[in-house]
């Protein structure tokens, strides 16, 4: 494309080139051979055959600069990985769905401010609109599809259908918060949206990206996968590390798309990151949708668009998103200002391909990129030790726990340790997240406020209620009934602690925290009590899904049907 129509595509787009871009444009960097070897050092750890590892493409004004496997793509047959090598991608599937919605929307066949239910009428009403917009922006409240059907009785290898997902969405009552009132990423909203263009369009998401923009830019090797049993030629095959080492394969066993299942390689992903600059396809107007923030009924920016994140590396404006499912990892950034993409797919559930992305645009754009990072500062451990304890978020019903391990502050079960950054302030290692201590008040306990990626700050306060005795955790015992996920489980003391276990699923042990609050792998339960005292159900909440509750059962009731379709 000539430079002046792509200047004007820019700035019909309301870009600015700042000086340091203007510079980094003029700016080769280090020779090819050199950057190359430079990015090879990044992914030598994968590089062998006995790993599996990563494609990992990059592009520089839209022409090819390297592309290159990592690792196997198949361990069982020493098949390496390749830039041919198809992956399965995650959620950067996400901005193609968006993609189709916006086609549609500037065809006029639907708008971004109708009512979801003008498409998905069965879906409840929960007494306040949600739009496509909310659905598209992640602000629609909606609990989150996968840990719906974990508590509904699915397993991890379970086949999950489009149909799966519809039945469970259908059933709830509630949503986590107001729509426009926040933001919380989330699956069941892309798979909505997925449904939306079938229903629109008279062709399944698979065939209307696949005329409509898989082919017009040559992505001759993508496709949104639609039946888990389709051969895939090249297809790389996906692992996680076995207890007691080897691997053990790791390939999500799904029948919907939308939020998930675009197959795609490293070229191909390319070309599309190229369409973001110059709009190919879909032109100008869509290609400024997909890099508009959505915003909250407050007018806070989300920094959230059409399926991308649209967030600052260290000084230089990014358009990106990350991909995982099963043991696929997957990130593709664009510098658009610098006119550089970069692409990781990785089959190898250990591999952190955003940190890898970020290391390499580092090579390619090192002297551009500012330091952003706040610095550290000295904190006595007698005051780091003064943090450590439970907290738990009112709104949310979310639990983090604090322990000062190995001289600094951590949270339980990660191995990052808090930075601190003055003020009562901590980053998480080199994140530029932010959790921020309060000075407690007289007889009143600490408060936490997190703030991460998203612009919803998450608040919290230290529980300060007495673990539960033995008596008090044998009153919890007996069984409770969610209706909204069709399932009854069952609360039992095992070896001094609560467990709760339901069909088809291995038994939960419950953590406890103080009071009626437990923690596991679920996330927080909480028991409820009825204005008389007595326990009267429990509620199931984690950062998707708030407070999905099931009803305590009488002794002589008899459970329900304990199995949604399958």
């Amino acid at each position: 494309m000539p430079r002046k129509s792509l200047v004007s595509s820019f700035l019909l787009l309301g870009l600015t080139f700042a000086a340091a871009s203007e510079g980094a444009e003029r700016h080769q960097g280090p020779l090819p051979t050199q950057r190359h070897k430079q990015v090879d050092a990044l992914f030598a750890p994968w590089s062998g055959k006995g790993t599996p590892g990563c494609a990992v493409g990059i592009s520089r004004d839209g022409a090819l600069d390297y592309a290159r496997g990592y690792g196997m793509s198949n361990l069982e047959y020493d098949v390496p990985i390749t830039p041919q090598s198809v992956f399965h991608t995650g959620s950067i599937t996400k901005q193609f769905t968006a993609f189709a919605i916006g086609l549609l929307a500037q065809e006029g066949k639907l708008s971004l401010g109708d009512d979801m239910r003008k498409y998905l009428p069965e879906m409840p009403d929960f007494g306040k609109t949600i739009t496509l917009a909310h659905l598209m922006h992640h602000t629609n409240g909606l609990r989150e599809q996968g840990q719906l059907l974990n508590l509904a009785g699915w397993r991890g290898d379970d086949l999950y259908t489009e149909a799966d997902i519809l039945w469970a969405l259908t059933r709830q009552r509630s949503l986590n918060f107001a729509p426009g009132s926040e933001i919380v990423y989330g699956n069941a909203a892309y798979t909505l949206l997925g449904v939306i263009v079938r229903r629109v369009s008279g062709k399944s998401l698979r065939a209307f990206a696949d005329e409509r923009i898989f082919k017009p830019l040559g992505m001759a090797d993508t496709h949104f996968h639609d039946d888990h049993t389709e051969l895939v030629p090249r297809r790389a095959s996906a692992y996680t590390p076995r207890d007691g080492g080897g691997w053990r394969i790791s390939v999500p066993n799904i029948d919907h798309y939308g939020s998930t299942n675009l197959f795609t390689t490293i070229v191909d992903l390319l070309k599309w990151e190229q369409n973001l600059l110059d709009g190919r396809v879909g032109g100008p107007e869509l290609i400024a949708l997909m890099q508009t923030s959505g915003r909250l009924n407050d007018g806070t920016a989300t920094l959230y668009g059409g399926g991308l994140h649209l967030e600052a590396h260290r000084g230089l404006r990014m358009v990106s998103h990350d991909g995982m499912d099963g043991g696929y990892r997957t990130d593709a950034i664009l510098f658009p200002d610098q006119r550089l993409a970069i692409v990781a797919l990785c089959n190898n559930g250990t591999i952190d391909p955003s940190g890898l992305t970020r290391k390499v645009a580092e090579v390619y754009l090192g002297e551009f990129l500012k330091n952003v990072m706040p610095p550290a500062v000295k904190v006595p451990e007698a005051e780091l030790s003064e943090l450590v304890g439970t907290y738990w978020s009112p709104l949310t019903d979310a639990v983090v726990q604090l322990e000062f391990k190995d001289g600094a502050l951590r949270q339980v079960g990660v191995p990052t340790a808090f930075v601190p950054i003055g003020n009562g302030a901590f980053r998480p290692g080199e994140s530029m997240h932010v959790w921020r201590f309060s000075k407690p008040a007289a007889n009143a306990p600490r408060e936490l406020s997190i703030k991460d990626a998203w612009p919803t700050t998450r608040d919290f306060i230290r529980v300060t209620e007495p673990m539960p005795t033995d008596s008090a955790l044998a009153a919890l015992t007996g069984k409770y009934r969610s209706d909204e996920v069709d399932m009854t489980y069952t609360v039992r003391v095992a070896d001094g602690r609560l467990a709760i276990r339901w069909p088809r699923r291995d038994e939960v042990m419950l953590d406890a925290v103080g009071g009626d609050r437990f923690v596991c792998s679920l996330g927080t339960v909480t028991f409820t009590r009825a204005a008389s005292g007595g326990v009267d159900g429990l509620t199931i909440s984690h950062r998707r899904m708030r407070r999905l509750r099931a009803e305590r059962l009488a002794v002589a009731e008899a459970p329900r049907s304990e199995a949604g379709p399958r």
